[in-house]
């Protein structure tokens, strides 16, 4: 086990955690929250979705329930009057900057949950710990920022670790992705992909892809285009612990 403040020792060790914290939290996103829950192109095994439940729990707060309901709705609505999220209704600078109100604002609509909800976890650590106590393990992760990286740096990673999400998915994949980049398809929304790399955001930066096949576990559609999502994906397919329901050729 680290000694307390151990991993603040030299810049590039808080710099490097966040990276991959980050990148595991966006992994845990499109994988779990995206792929599999929202739009059940891929169902994964209990022992691996445990451990991403775990960690969103540890380093969003995200509600399973909520964040695929909102999702949904963002797709029945598309950049239309009813899309939680539009940067073509709200503008891209509200949308990036306060995408995460946006999204509070949705999930708290009535009937929103039990519309656009329904299929999510209903297990006992559900209903008992992640969806009454989702607050309880961003405390949790703040104890173990601290005590990897000391007073000063750990709640500073901490803090970088709270709007990671915020950021990067209700701004940059909800915001930029419905208002730069480039089309494959000529979808009825206003969806771009961001990149045709798509690693950062673990495949979300194909916006444009997915939205023109929605069920789709995969969301390259050309061959210069490289999701990491869907390597990720073949990856536990090959170890026993997902099974592709769905994928564009």
């Amino acid at each position: 086990m680290p000694d307390f403040g151990s991993w603040a020792s030299h810049w590039w060790k808080p710099v490097l955690f966040v990276i991959v914290a980050g990148h595991i939290t966006n992994v845990c996103v499109t994988l779990f929250l995206h792929r599999a829950q929202t739009h059940r192109g891929v169902k994964i095994h209990y022992l691996a979705a445990f451990p991403m439940r775990v960690w969103l729990w540890l380093t969003t707060a995200i509600v399973t329930k909520e964040w695929v309901a909102c999702h949904r709705k963002h797709h029945a609505f598309a950049d239309r009057d009813g899309d939680p999220h539009s940067p073509v209704i709200e503008g891209l600078r509200n949308i990036v900057i306060k995408g995460a109100f946006y999204y509070r604002k949705a999930v708290r609509q009535p009937g929103m949950l039990e519309k656009y909800g329904k299929g999510t976890p209903d297990d006992l650590i559900e209903r008992k710990l992640f969806t009454p106590l989702n607050w309880v393990g961003i405390l949790v992760m703040l104890l173990i920022d601290i005590w990897l990286f000391g007073f000063f740096v750990g709640p500073v990673v901490w803090g970088v670790q709270m709007i990671w999400i915020p950021f990067w998915a209700a701004g940059i994949v909800n915001g930029v992705g419905h208002a730069l980049g480039y089309r494959n398809f000529e979808v009825k929304d206003e969806s771009r992909n961001i990149s045709p790399i798509a690693i950062w955001l673990g495949g979300e930066e194909l916006h444009n892809n997915h939205h023109a096949d929605p069920r789709s576990a995969k969301f390259k559609a050309k061959w210069y285009e490289f999701d990491i999502g869907w390597l990720y994906i073949r990856l536990l397919s090959l170890l026993g612990l997902a099974k592709v329901e769905y994928a564009r050729n």
